[in-house]
């Protein structure tokens, strides 16, 4: 297939490993268009929720929707990143980046999520 067209009620929901108190929603898997390698969900994150430190394998995108993540990132430099996202802010690292953010608003936060799979 070379499109895929999701609509509002057709997202799934997942688990995401090291997640807390969110509703992780998957919008498009690398499979749905051709030989693709992009991934892309939309995450609820409670007050208090989040991801815990850690890294994954996938250039990676967040875009706060709406409310706000307290982000933590240390990079392949002695530099590390604290920093709160706010609505209309958005993250880009790359593959193996260690990383954490966590809800630290009083109200839910919707972040979009973009993973872009290595072409090695």
């Amino acid at each position: 297939m070379s499109y895929k067209i999701t609509r509002k009620n057709e997202a799934y929901k997942y688990e995401a490993k090291g997640h807390f108190d969110v509703r992780t929603t998957r919008l498009h898997d690398p499979q749905d268009v051709n030989n693709g390698v992009i991934t892309m969900g939309l995450s609820h994150f409670l007050p208090g929720g989040g991801c815990e430190y850690g890294s994954n394998l996938h250039e990676t995108i967040y875009y706060i929707i709406e409310g706000q993540m307290y982000l933590e990132c240390e990079l392949d430099t002695p530099d590390e990143v604290k920093t709160t996202l706010y609505a209309g802010d958005s993250f880009h690292c790359g593959p193996g980046t260690k990383k954490s953010v966590v809800n630290t608003g009083t109200t839910s936060c919707q972040m979009l999520v973009v993973l872009v799979k290595s072409q090695q």
